[in-house]
């Protein structure tokens, strides 16, 4: 809660569209020309601003720019932050995990389904030779948590995504007999 109340005014500080979750914050806008990307680098600044004067470190492995969408194809830019007179340039993802889910620039949901699939299937694997009550228990309380997190976020809608996910749910109900 400290924390929090710590960090609380640093929205009060940007221009751009800013969002906070627990340590991780996140400024993006719509860019269309250079003024827009040149917006974003100010309120790089405006941050590192307010970094020096309540002397909170980032870390510059955890600062990345993703560009989402075709139109940024053409307009490259290269963002910059400064902490303790050492610069650095913010190297551009095309995927980010945020908060458990994957989120890639083109927003296709495949790379988080094929993970979903691929800790559920590891699960399964453990559990395949429990009786059938214990199965279950284990089932609803280990693997279906990894096919369900967050599934209003990232709903799988591409049908190569929606088969893999129902695939492996299948495999698990044939190990129940009856």
């Amino acid at each position: 809660m400290l924390f929090l109340l710590y960090v609380n005014d640093i929205p009060s500080h940007m221009r751009c569209s800013i969002k906070m979750f627990a340590d991780d914050t996140k400024i993006w806008k719509v860019t269309s020309d250079e003024s827009d990307s040149h917006d974003l680098q100010e309120d790089l600044v405006r941050l590192q601003e307010w970094n020096k004067k309540w002397l909170l470190k980032f870390n510059p492995d955890k600062c990345n720019v993703m560009h989402i969408g075709h139109s940024m194809a053409t307009l490259p830019t290269q963002y910059v932050m400064e902490q303790d007179g050492q610069s650095w340039n913010l190297s551009e993802v095309t995927e980010e995990k945020d908060l458990g889910v994957i989120v890639s620039n083109d927003l296709k949901v495949s790379r988080q389904c094929s993970e979903a699939v691929r800790k559920a299937s590891n699960v399964l694997r453990l559990i395949k030779r429990l009786d059938k009550i214990t199965f279950l228990i284990v089932y609803k309380c280990c693997m279906r948590p990894h096919l369900e997190y967050c599934i209003q976020a990232w709903s799988p809608f591409l049908q190569k995504d929606i088969v893999c996910m129902e695939q492996v749910q299948r495999r698990a109900t044939k190990l129940v007999e009856g």
